[in-house]
């Protein structure tokens, strides 16, 4: 291998890892720092001097571990310098240096102890959440932060997450960065009262993060089942801490069912295979299983609520043995509830969807012509693709072939283009 092929081969196992390890290594920044935004720069300090010191050195074994490890060290010196500022050198004791090794900025793990027993998390991660989710910043710029830095997502996933201009994304995150750091927010999860009003942001941004990994936005990769897996774990550990929350396990439910598809979402060769082409005996029963359970659950909470709809609408097609066994009108009239309970352009795209399967190709082309003009839609590559398909359905093959050409040229995921554009051909 030549040395610009080995040090691209470095550089994407670095990516990946930071993918999977970043938000436990800015967590445990965080902790020791009480600082997000410069526990985001050290951590990233960290990732450089992998991409220098990996090609040389060869990949360690527990890359995560030397990632962490790295970061820490860099926080330490951080922490020594500002002791040295404040005239306190001789204050910082080996003992202390010991304590901040360990990840401890001051004597106070008894107290931590103590918040665990009353019931608090122990998991840096969900606080970065918290943190990043805390209602001094707008939901905006909770979402996107949170995303960047839980997710490991770069700006851009990000705002196709979001559908709007990476630049406005990259302005969100700096300043909810700024804005944290001049109200000194507290690195933990907010007890009582305080929870509710900042779960509706947490559960968004672990959807987004679960979308992300369900559908990558841009790459070479259809799947990013890591991300998926944080994403379903953050939300088990949620519905144990908010147990009378329906929408908690609505979400959960939701997560369950469609990772219970992940086997068969993929060929040999990782290219896209669309839901009703899955071999569904490829499809995990015990992931179902805990989805329709979740989803009891959470209608024993009492109405369903947005998440909790849409895993209905998963559930439907998890009890469905073959794809003619689908109940397509109880499908579409889930899609007509949550489109009163949360009325976007997206969800009417869905409906479209579900009344073409329901009601025939005519009438769901009817409801999708309908969001031409929507300004949110107007880049979004789901548009073009669905007009295709349900242009296709009857017989409007020269049409169907420039929609599925138009989607293709709007994706940043190569797997997807690849599919459209063999659509296209068909």
């Amino acid at each position: 291998m030549s040395e610009a092929a080995a040090g691209h081969s470095v550089g994407r196992t670095v990516e990946a890892v930071w993918r999977m390890e970043s938000a436990h290594i800015v967590g445990a920044l965080t902790r020791m720092l009480r600082d997000v935004g410069l526990a985001e720069e050290l951590a990233q300090d960290a990732m450089l001097q992998a991409l220098e010191s990996w090609p040389a050195d060869g990949l360690p074994d527990r890359p995560g571990a030397w990632l962490m490890q790295v970061a820490k060290h860099r926080a330490l010196d951080h922490l020594r310098h500002q002791s040295m500022r404040a005239g306190k050198e001789g204050e910082l004791s080996w003992e202390f240096d010991e304590q901040l090794r360990a990840g401890q900025r001051q004597p106070d793990e008894l107290a931590e102890l103590a918040q665990e027993a009353r019931g608090g998390i122990a998991d840096d991660v969900l606080r970065l959440i918290f943190v990043a989710c805390h209602p001094v910043l707008s939901s905006e710029a909770r979402a996107a932060l949170t995303l960047k830095l839980v997710g490991g997502l770069s700006t851009l996933e990000i705002a196709r997450a979001f559908l709007v201009p990476e630049a406005t994304v990259a302005q969100r995150i700096v300043r909810a960065k700024r804005t944290l750091g001049a109200a000194q927010v507290p690195f933990e999860v907010p007890s009582g009262l305080e929870r509710k009003p900042r779960l509706a942001s947490v559960l968004q941004v672990i959807y987004l993060i679960y979308n992300e990994g369900y559908a990558a936005s841009a790459g070479a990769d259809w799947l990013r089942p890591a991300l998926c897996r944080e994403a379903l774990r953050l939300g088990r550990v949620l519905a144990e801490l908010m147990s009378e929350e329906g929408e908690v396990h609505g979400l959960v439910a939701l997560m369950e069912i469609q990772s219970s598809r992940e086997r068969a979402r993929t060929g040999p060769d990782g290219a896209p295979i669309l839901l009703l082409e899955q071999d569904r005996t490829r499809w995990d029963r015990l992931l179902i299983r805990r989805g329709l359970d979740a989803l009891e659950r959470a209608a024993g909470c009492g109405s369903l609520g947005p998440y909790a709809l849409q895993a209905a609408i998963a559930a439907c097609h998890a009890r469905a043995l073959s794809p003619q066994a689908t109940d397509w009108v109880r499908i579409a009239a889930l899609y007509d509830a949550l489109a009163q309970l949360l009325p976007s352009p997206v969800v009417e795209l869905n409906r479209a969807v579900a009344v073409g399967m329901a009601y025939g190709p005519a009438e769901g082309l009817a409801l999708a012509d309908t969001l031409l003009a929507e300004p949110m839609l107007r880049n979004y590559h789901l548009l073009p693709s669905v007009r295709g398909d349900l242009l296709a359905k009857l017989g409007r093959h020269e049409e169907a072939r420039a929609e599925f050409r138009r989607a293709a040229g709007m994706t940043r995921n190569e797997r997807e283009r690849a599919l459209l554009l063999a659509r296209a051909v068909r």
